[in-house]
Parts: C-alpha cells; structure tokens; sequence
C-alpha cells in the first residue's frame, strides 16, 4: 500500500509539472484486440492524397467559408489529422464497406483516424525512432529516449504497422492519473529548477506555488547575442558551418544545440564535409554520453546535441580529467596506472582551461528555436556557468517550424520589405522580439490545452479520490464488516423502494418481482408472512435485513470469521478493481464525443461532468450488487466433492480423448532410442550382456 502523500521536493520542477503535466501515468492490462487490422489500415494511408484547407472570406467580418481539398488535411498548431468527405469515400472503396460512420464500423474508423495521425503527423527520428525492432518515443524536451513509455488508445501500434515492426498487443486501462493532479495529492509541494520564471503564471493557478528566483552565486559572463534569420533553412545551415569553422579555428568549444535527430545528423553530415571534427549526442548514441559531454568543453571541440545536453549537464571548460583518466584505463579505477594518469590529465585540463578561457568561453550555437523559451535559456544555460566567460546565439530560418506554424507571417513580411537579398542575414530587435511573441504564442496555447485538461480530469479526480479511499479503506483492513452491512442495508432500501413505493397502496406492491429481485441478490428467497397487508415499508424494509444479515452469519458460523473477512476483503477488492477499469473505458468514450455537444449550444465541459457523474452512481450501483451476489452465492467444498469433481473431469477427458482418436488411423509404435541386441553390453552401464543383465 503507498504511504500518505505529505510532502515532495521535485527536481527539475518545470520539466516535471510542466511539461510532463498532459503525460497520464497509466497502469494498464492486456486487451484482446487483434494486430491485423492494423496493418490493414496501414496499407491505405499512403493511398490517401494530403490535401488543404482554403478559407474563402466574402468581405463581412465574421462571415467565411472553408473548402477542404485531398483525401485529408493536417493542422500542425492543433497537432489534428482529419479526412475529408472526398477521403472518406476513397477509404469506404478501398475497405469494402458501405458507411464508415455506421456503428458496427467504429473501431475500423478509430484504427483509420489512429494510422492517418500516425503517418501525417509522427516523423521517424524527430518523434520517435527505430531501435531493434522496437518504435521508442523521443522526449520532445530532452530529446532523450524513453523506453518502456507507449502512446496511448492504439496509436503506438499504429506507428509500429507504419514501420513495419511488430505489432504489441493493445493494453487496456486499468488506473489512471495525469501528473498534475497526482502531484497536487500531496499535502505539501515544492521543487528546484533554473527555468521557471517564464511559467510563473502557471504554477501559481494550477499548483498554487510561488516562483522566487535566487540570484547566481558569480555574476553571470555570458553574451546573448541576437537572433540571426534568414530566408531559407538551407541558407541558415550554411551560415551555422562558417561560423563553427571560424569558432573551432579559434580554439573556442562550441556546443550546437538541435531539436531533432533528423537535423543533428544532417548538421553532422556537412561539418563532415567541411572537415570540422565533431561528435554527435542524440537518442541514437546516448550511450557514449558522459564520455561526449566530459570532453564537450575541450580547445576547439564541436558536440552537436539535441535538447537532452539542455538540462542537468555540466560542461567543463578544458576537459573533465577525472573521465579522460577513467577512459584510458578502461573504467578500471583499480588499475595501477590511474592515479599517474588522473596527475596528468589534472595539468593538461588546467592548461587547456586558460586557452578556452581567452577564446571567449563555451560558444552555445542553436539552429532552432524551441517551442517553448525554457528549453532555449537551459541550452543557454550551459555556458557561462560559476561567472565562467562564454557566448550563445540562435540561428533561424522562415522554415522552422515554430515560424512557419506560429508566426512566420509578420517576419516573412519585413524580410520582403528591406528586400533582404540570398545569404543575407537580418538581425534586428524587431526579429527577437516577433520570434518572443510566436514562442509566448505557442506557451499560452498549450498552457490552454494544460488548464483544458485539468478541468476535465478535476471530474475524474473527486471519482478517483472515493474509489482509492474505499481501496485503502479495504486494504488497510478497516472494518469490512461494517462496510458490507452498510452495501446490504442500501442494497435493501434500494429493492424496497422500487417495487414497494412510499406513496403507492399495499395493493400495487408488486411483490412477485421484489422477491425475485431480492433472490437474485441474496441467493434465497425472502419470508414475508403478513407483511403486505399491513401495508408498512419500513417493517418490511426491517424484516428484508434482518433476513439478509441472519443468511451472513450462517456464512460465518460456516466459514469461520476470519474466512469470511479474507473473502469479503478480496471480492470487494476485485470487484472494485474490475468496474473502475469498465469506467475508465465509459469514461474515455464520453470524452471523445462531448465537444460535439456545443454544436447543439450545449456547454461541453458541464455536459461531461453531469454524465460523468450519472456514469460514476452507476458503477456504484454495480459495486454493491456484484460485491452481494458473489458473497452470498459462495459455497464451502468439502474435500471429498473437490476429489469426486477431479475425478469426473478426469473420467470426461479420458472419454474425450478415446472420441477424439476414434476416427485417426492406428500409428506403428516407433522407439526413440536404439534398439538393443540381446548380445550388445548393457546400457545400464554393468560390463555384463543384455540378455544376462537388464534383458533377463
């Protein structure tokens, strides 16, 4: 059982409640979904032609329409692919099937909608990436992989039928929780990070914590330049090479900040050409880590690296000694050599450190930004650190995707008009300050999506709240008694009240279904002599108990009490356990198809929370009764009628067997081993024949 939740100091809080904040953490189960649907679907996709979505505006403010061309088109702000009416049919043609919308072809439409996201927006080696076989996510953060993590609701195995990798089965939903409301459990929160000043806001209205910024220890040395643009992704690579070439003939160590695998490598293949000597850091050579980064702040050295240098790395001017003594002998601290070799090391870094230091420090060169300004100020970050001298600059092109998807017009715009020529650059406070604005832009829209999310998993929060308090309740082995007496007592009052109503005549009491009712429940039939013509619920609601808790203490003279408690203690367990995943699932259709309700100018979020809640009474409901039938219907077996059953399935399997051979033709009897001949030694090993030995 997890311990209370009183107090938790988070590290790297912002990376934590902030970007993991739409991460559910989720305990999930197998599900009996098949793969090949999966590759069925996948094999359309590529059928379907992209297509875009044209506003047409006839001149009056607020009045437009849209025209949608292709089989699908994309909305990369929204991160949504959606077909188009032209593409529903093509995918109706292909699959053979009359109407995708048709009920009885809704999980062929979810597979449909899971493989087009998958091909139009997921990308091999920026999103995730091929490893043995295996489809691994790459943390769009850190860059770093993570292993054992799965897009969720059949996605992943949508993305493993693209690229051609086994499919793993589907899990279902058996717990689940988002990090927000996880880590706001706790009675008391805090945490540590160098980047949370620009999200202040946030931690303040979903976490109710305050951001005090602790100035630096040394006054800060480093220079931010300004951000450099140009027109074309290609023009901005070419500038990024010549000033790597002009840094690392300086001597200066230079750490190039990329935010996918794909433009890492693409940087890697150039520098090649140029003959800059480089290393590489990204989830594909994550394993030569340490060794990279101990080496990154060498004379003249080039790492290129995606966001996973960004966060928690400590560069070291002039080389760390401790890892250049550790790498000549192999890791092998013991090694008699290492300690000559740690002296050695020590004097070459301290030499090297003055050399690094006049050529101005670490050079942080980034050749993109990032969505989101903090990831940016902890690549930045990297440099200058303990009043250490360094640089940082970010190099930009119209083609990058924060411009081109959150802002590229106003930018665009300007470049035309200073009619910026080819391989021109422009740097200018007016480009900084549109580049802050489309990154503000991108922060305030998925803090949207953050808060939207909170609000609807709030709902689910106060379900979650009672069901993990009555498991605790149960586990912790606090009086199952009085719990099952108190399901008995509501079950009663709710039988009573539906087939014998306060207001209705005695005559009206429909007792045949009551007593059905109550049998099915309770595993007997209920006594009621007079009962009826007295016309008195709460007699009958009396004496209904009374019978029912009478039947629970013959199970406890027959069981035993400790018996009974272990088995009430289990079944409520698995019962609770096994309708909360059904709710889960209830719950997960409900919120695919509420934003359809404000079409019929309904709020959606206050639909959701009233049904969610209608769903959650009836889950209750069903607790209560599944938990009664199963402890009221359990028999004691004795040993001799386990045996007697044993047996019986024995005697059916033999005869099952001679029926299942009946009609197979008789088989020669064949030996494994060699036959042996009645002079041969014996193989049991005595020296004597055969025939004189074993064979006798």
């Amino acid at each position: 059982v997890q311990r209370e939740l009183n107090f938790a100091i988070v590290d790297e809080v912002d990376s934590i409640l902030i970007d993991e904040a739409r991460t559910p953490l989720i305990i999930s189960g197998p599900s009996e979904a098949s793969s090949d649907l999966y590759y069925r679907v996948n094999a359309i996709i590529p059928r379907l032609k992209k297509g875009e979505m044209i506003e047409h505006r006839d001149g009056k403010i607020g009045q437009s329409s849209r025209e949608f061309t292709g089989d699908y088109t994309v909305d990369e702000k929204a991160k949504s692919a959606t077909l188009t009416e032209e593409g529903v049919s093509s995918v109706e043609k292909i699959l053979g099937i009359e109407n995708l919308y048709d009920p009885r072809h809704i999980e062929v439409l979810h597979h449909v909608n899971q493989a087009l996201k998958a091909h139009a927006l997921f990308k091999n080696e920026v999103d995730y990436v091929v490893k043995e076989g295996e489809v691994m996510i790459v943390d769009e953060f850190t860059g770093r992989l993570m292993p054992g993590r799965r897009w969720s609701d059949g996605l992943h195995q949508a993305v493993e039928a693209k690229e051609g990798v086994k499919i793993e089965s589907e899990n279902q939903t058996l717990a689940t929780i988002t990090f927000q409301n996880y880590f706001r459990m706790y009675d008391k929160l805090s945490g540590m990070t160098g980047t949370a000043d620009t999200e202040a806001p946030e931690f303040a209205e979903i976490y109710k914590l305050d951001v005090v910024v602790i100035p630096t220890n040394r006054p800060s040395q480093r220079e931010d330049q300004s951000d450099v643009m140009y027109k074309s992704e290609q023009e901005k690579f070419n500038a990024v090479i010549e000033d790597i070439r002009h840094s690392h003939a300086e001597g200066q160590p230079i750490l190039v900040g990329t935010i996918s695998i794909e433009n890492s490598e693409r940087l890697a293949v150039q520098l090649k050409k140029a003959g800059v000597p480089h290393h590489v850091l990204n989830a594909k050579h994550h394993e030569q880590e340490a060794e990279i980064i101990s080496q990154a702040g060498r004379s003249g050295s080039v790492t290129i690296a995606t966001n996973m240098a960004g966060r928690g790395t400590d560069i070291v001017l002039g080389g760390n000694a401790e890892m250049l003594a550790k790498a000549a002998v192999n890791g092998d601290v013991e090694d008699e050599r290492y300690p000559a070799l740690l002296e050695e090391f020590i004097t070459e870094c301290a030499a090297e450190k003055e050399k690094v230091l006049a050529a101005g420090g670490l050079y942080i060169l980034g050749t993109e930004r990032h969505e989101s300004r903090r990831i940016d100020n902890q690549l930045r970050g990297r440099a200058g650190r303990q009043g250490d001298p360094g640089a940082s600059r970010f190099y930009m092109s119209l083609d990058d995707d924060l411009l081109r998807i959150f802002g590229s017009h106003r930018v665009a715009f300007i470049m035309e008009k200073l009619k910026i020529p080819e391989n021109e650059p422009i740097e200018h406070g007016i480009i900084s300050r549109a580049i802050e604005n489309a990154q503000k832009k991108v922060e305030g829209h998925n803090f949207d999506i953050r808060k939207h999310l909170i609000e609807y998993d709030d709902v689910m929060n106060r379900q979650r709240e009672v069901i993990y308090d009555q498991r605790r309740e149960v586990l912790a082995g606090k009086n199952i008694r009085g719990t099952y007496n108190a399901i008995i007592e509501e079950m009663v009052e709710d039988i009573v009240a539906t087939f014998c109503p306060e207001k209705a005549a005695p005559a009206d009491w429909n007792m045949t279904s009551l007593t059905a009712d109550y049998a099915s429940q309770f595993n007997f039939e209920p006594n009621l002599p007079d009962l009826v013509a007295k016309g008195d619920t709460e007699l009958l609601d009396e004496q209904l108990k009374k019978q029912a808790f009478g039947r629970l203490l013959e199970k406890e003279a027959e069981f035993t009490p400790e018996v009974l408690e272990h088995l009430m203690t289990v079944l409520l367990l698995q019962v609770i356990d096994s309708q909360w995943k059904d709710h889960l699932l209830s719950i997960d259709h409900l919120k695919e198809g509420i934003g359809l309700r404000g079409y019929a100018q309904k709020n959606p979020k206050e639909e959701y929370k009233r049904e969610a809640y209608s769903l959650f009474m009836e889950m209750m409901g069903r607790i209560r009764q599944e938990v009664l039938q199963k402890l009221f219907m359990i028999q004691l077996v004795q040993q001799d009628d386990v045996e007697q059953m044993e047996a019986e399935q024995k005697k059916r399997k033999i005869i099952t067997n001679r029926s299942d051979q009946a009609d197979k033709p008789v088989q020669p009897v064949t030996r494994d081993e060699d036959k042996v001949g009645r002079n041969d030694a014996c193989p049991c090993g005595s020296g004597k024949k055969y025939k004189k030995c074993c064979g006798q």
